[in-house]
C-alpha cells in the first residue's frame, strides 16, 4: 500500500512568518471577543447577583481584562 504526505512544512516568508502573523492576529480577535463576551455577560448581572459569586460592578473591567 502506497502512501503519501499531505502536510508540508511551512517555508519562505510567506509560509513562516506571515502565517504566524495571521495565526497571532487570529488569537488577538479571539481573546477580544472572549473579553468582551464575559464583560456583556457579567455587566447584565444584578448587583444582587453579582454578589452572589462574589464580585461587584468594579470588578468586572479586571476580570474582563484577566480574559485577554
Amino acid at each position: 500500500m502506497a502512501t503519501f504526505e499531505t502536510t508540508r512544512p511551512a517555508q519562505g516568508f510567506f509560509g513562516g512568518r506571515l502565517s504566524s502573523l495571521v495565526v497571532s492576529i487570529v488569537a488577538a480577535v479571539a481573546a477580544w471577543n472572549d473579553a468582551r463576551v464575559t464583560r456583556n455577560a457579567l455587566s447584565k448581572l444584578s448587583d444582587r447577583e453579582l454578589d452572589d459569586i462574589g464580585l461587584c460592578r468594579g470588578d468586572i473591567e479586571s476580570i474582563s481584562a484577566r480574559a485577554n
